[in-house]
């Protein structure tokens, strides 16, 4: 039985691949790790620390856009309501990875979700079925973020970037299509170029569309 663990970049799937590894140990374990195209550059220093820190197979993918010539290439902007860069860079083409390798009798696979967002567990398990889903994280006693930062220090990996500078996640170099006001304001006060480099792919996007 293979365990894959949706290898993100981020302190909870780093977290759940520990439990994994302690629970299953590291023969049969892949860490999993599909690439946006638009990661932070410290996000991969993150990657291969992390997986060292495991064990088990790091197998990084790529589909080979980044989200904004998902944008192009399906005339259609994301937003909070739709993200179809997730759905294609990730859902999609693991999805597609996945069933190219393995039969769902075949493989678990476990996710960083964490107790605070358990209803995306739910979503994950109808989109994923019928192989067999688990969040190590919620599963008892159930993980929370700070013992994750504390697990982190104690381990000692440096904390990621992204996170340092006050961003919720680690992915996509701190811009997310879904994100809300707040967050674009935060990006623009800490990380401007980066903001300014999507306002311009934005408006390139409308003036195509």
């Amino acid at each position: 039985m293979k365990h894959i663990v949706m290898f993100s970049g981020g302190a909870g799937s780093w977290a759940a691949a520990r439990r994994v590894a302690e629970w299953h140990g590291t023969d049969d374990l892949i860490l999993l790790f599909a690439d946006t195209m638009m990661e932070d550059p410290d996000l991969y220093r993150f990657l291969d620390e992390a997986a060292a820190d495991v064990g088990g197979q790091l197998i990084k993918i790529a589909e080979g856009r980044d989200p904004w010539q998902v944008f192009r290439d399906k005339r259609y902007l994301g937003n909070t309501r739709a993200d179809p860069c997730s759905y294609v860079l990730k859902r999609k083409f693991i999805r597609a990875w996945l069933e190219a390798r393995y039969q769902p009798d075949e493989c678990v696979i476990h996710l960083g979700i964490d107790i605070e967002e358990e209803h995306r567990f739910t979503r994950a398990q109808r989109h994923w079925a019928p192989y067999t889903m688990r969040a190590p994280l919620i599963e008892h006693p159930p993980v929370f973020r700070h013992e994750i930062r504390r697990w982190m220090t104690d381990a000692g990996i440096e904390v990621p970037r992204l996170y340092r500078l006050g961003f919720p996640h680690n992915n996509c170099g701190g811009f997310c299509i879904k994100a809300g006001i707040s967050h674009f304001a935060h990006l623009l006060r800490v990380l401007p170029e980066r903001y300014a480099h999507h306002e311009r792919k934005e408006q390139e996007l409308r003036d195509y569309l």
